[in-house]
Formats: C-alpha cells, sequence, structure tokens
C-alpha cells in the first residue's frame, strides 16, 4: 500500500491517487459536461436597464460574461509565458483536456505486431477519442474518465487532478452549481453523531463530526444493523410523551 498524494490516505501499492480521489476525479470531469448549457448560457449579454442606486451602472455592459468566454474558448494546453503580467483567466475547458489526453496518450504504452509478426511495444502517437462520440469536450471528458486507472498510477496524477480541480472551480465561479449533498439519518459508527453525509462527487459517505468514512455497502449494512433500534426508541419516547399529555 502507498499513501494517497492527495488527501494522504492509504492508496493501492502501484497508485498516487486512492480509490475516493479517483472518483472524486472521474466525478469532476462529468461534471464539467453537465454544466455546459449553464456556462453556455452564461455568454448571454447581460442587459438589464440601469438602476439608481447600487445596482446601477455608469457604463456599458460587457456583451458576454469574459469568465466564460475565457473557459468556452480556445487556448493553449499549458499557461503560456506572461512576462508583463496582463494575462488573466486560465486554460480554456477544450485545450486542458484536449492537452491532458494527449499527454497521457503519449505516455500509455501501445503494443503492435510489425510486418514480421514480432511484437513490439512503443508509445501512442496521439489521443483518439472512441468512435461515435466525436471530438468536443464530452468526447475528450470520457477519454479521460476512461484511463483514470491507469492515470493514478503515474507520477503526474496529483498535478492531473488539482489541474482538473482547479477548472471546476473556474465553471462553478460562473454557474455556481455544486455537487449534490445528501444528510444521512444513520449515526455515524465512529462518533455516533447524526453527521454522515453523501456527496454527488466522493465515493464515500463521509461524517462531517470526526472525519469516519464509510462505503456506501458499509453504510447500508450499518444503518440496517443500528436504525431498527433506533426507531423503536423513538417509538417508546412518543409513547411516553402521549401518555404524559
Amino acid at each position: 500500500m502507498s499513501t494517497c498524494t492527495i488527501c494522504h490516505t492509504t492508496a493501492p501499492a502501484d497508485a498516487y491517487l486512492c480509490d475516493g480521489c479517483a472518483h472524486g476525479l472521474r466525478a469532476r470531469l462529468r461534471q464539467i459536461v453537465t454544466d455546459l448549457p449553464l456556462l453556455r448560457a452564461a455568454l448571454r449579454p447581460d442587459t438589464g436597464p440601469a438602476q439608481r442606486g447600487g445596482s446601477g451602472r455608469a457604463h456599458s455592459p460587457l456583451p458576454v460574461d469574459v469568465r466564460a468566454l475565457d473557459l468556452l474558448g480556445p487556448g493553449h494546453p499549458v499557461p503560456i509565458e506572461d512576462p508583463h503580467g496582463d494575462q488573466t483567466g486560465g486554460i480554456p475547458i477544450g485545450p486542458l483536456l484536449k492537452g491532458w489526453a494527449r499527454y497521457l496518450a503519449a505516455d500509455v504504452p501501445a503494443v503492435w505486431i510489425d510486418g514480421h509478426g514480432t511484437m513490439r511495444i512503443d508509445r501512442c502517437t496521439d489521443a483518439q477519442p472512441r468512435t461515435g462520440t466525436g471530438t468536443g469536450t464530452a468526447a475528450w471528458s470520457a477519454f479521460l474518465q476512461a484511463y483514470v486507472p491507469y492515470a493514478v498510477t503515474r507520477p503526474w496524477a496529483e498535478e492531473f487532478y488539482h489541474q482538473v480541480a482547479d477548472l471546476v472551480a473556474r465553471i462553478e465561479r460562473v454557474t455556481h452549481t455544486r455537487p449534490r449533498r445528501t444528510p444521512k439519518d444513520a449515526p455515524c459508527p465512529g462518533c455516533s453523531a447524526f453527521a454522515l453525509v453523501e456527496h454527488e462527487d466522493q465515493l464515500h459517505i463521509r461524517c462531517e463530526a470526526c472525519g469516519h468514512r464509510l462505503t456506501p455497502d458499509a453504510y447500508a449494512a450499518h444503518r440496517a444493523e443500528v436504525m431498527p433500534a433506533l426507531a423503536a426508541v423513538a417509538l417508546r419516547i412518543v409513547a411516553a410523551q402521549q401518555r404524559a399529555a
């Protein structure tokens, strides 16, 4: 076993990221595609009338939301040199995903057989999304999701994770979206607090009081074990209150 470079918990022996962080990486890659319609909607100009007070404008609005334009527009897969410090935003969605896909493809060993029947191992020449998925953001996201199990075994996995996480954070600042958060009704087996929460983008159900983590299957087993007794106690309390009334 090794230590996850993101959350510093236990990771598989050949991986730099634990299963939970790998799950979160795939979830963020999916979220990028899910948020695209909201991001494109943000390109519509803000044409509301100016009003008196703090909400009015002293000038014409910009024709588009520049943050959305930065994310959806063309660009370089790596930051360009900026000696004068006049660059804003960051790497757009398309170049970042396609750049990582090409980088990953160049790292993956490719096995092929030459004209003499000899098996050879080389590097892939380029990334190619699966036939029928197109070449847009959804295609590159699907490509990267499929290769996450390989990516987490590479030394650059931490940088890949952080760049995708930073990209999603930039998108969320425009779309105001967040992964769904669902409180669970069973108490935490670690501290007994009713603070277990399931996050849409996380593999584990986590206690917000003590940090204890459970897989969904482990939580289901724990809930089946403790909830009947808790329900019986609740019924006794209700019955006692009714008698007292």
